[in-house]
C-alpha cells in the first residue's frame, strides 16, 4: 500500500519527518488509511471553522482549539510547519472512523515513528479527557 496523490497534497505543510512516517508506515499497515480534508496543516480560519461546526451541530465537537485564541498543532508553527495529522481507514473503499480499526493502526504508525525514525508521536485515542481517535501529533 501507499498514500494516495490527494493524501500526500492534504499533508504538504507538515513536518517533513511526519511524512515519512506516514509513507513507510502505510508499507505494512494492518489496514488502508488516508488523510482527509483539513487532516493537515490548517489556516487560522479552516481551524476556527471546524471549532465553529461542531458548536452548530449537537454531537459534533472535533476540537476545542479555535485557531485564534488556542493554536492547533496542524497549524504552522514557528518552524513553518504543521506538527499534526489526521488519518481515517479505508474499509473496501469507503472512509471509516471505527474506532478499533483506528487502533489497529495507530498503534502501527507510533511503532514505525519509535523503531525507524525514533519519534514519540501522541495519539489523540491515549488522551484522559477528549478522545481523538483519527489525530496524532509530535510534541
Amino acid at each position: 500500500m501507499k498514500l494516495s496523490k490527494r493524501s500526500l497534497d492534504r499533508l504538504d505543510g507538515i513536518m517533513p519527518i511526519l511524512i515519512d512516517i506516514l509513507k513507510e508506515a502505510i508499507k505494512e499497515s494492518p489496514h488502508d488509511f488516508g488523510i482527509p480534508q483539513f487532516g493537515g496543516v490548517r489556516t487560522a480560519e479552516d481551524q476556527n471553522m471546524l471549532y465553529q461546526r461542531g458548536r452548530e451541530l449537537a454531537g459534533s465537537i472535533v476540537t476545542y482549539t479555535d485557531g485564534y485564541i488556542k493554536k492547533s498543532n496542524h497549524q504552522a508553527k514557528e518552524d513553518g510547519y504543521g506538527h499534526a495529522f489526521d488519518i481515517f481507514a479505508y474499509i473496501g473503499k469507503r472512509a471509516s472512523w471505527d474506532k478499533k480499526i483506528l487502533t489497529e493502526i495507530a498503534r502501527h504508525i507510533q511503532k514505525v515513528a519509535k523503531e525507524d525514525f525514533c519519534v514519540d508521536l501522541t495519539w489523540g485515542g491515549d488522551w484522559n479527557t477528549f478522545k481523538d481517535y483519527p489525530h496524532f501529533q509530535i510534541d
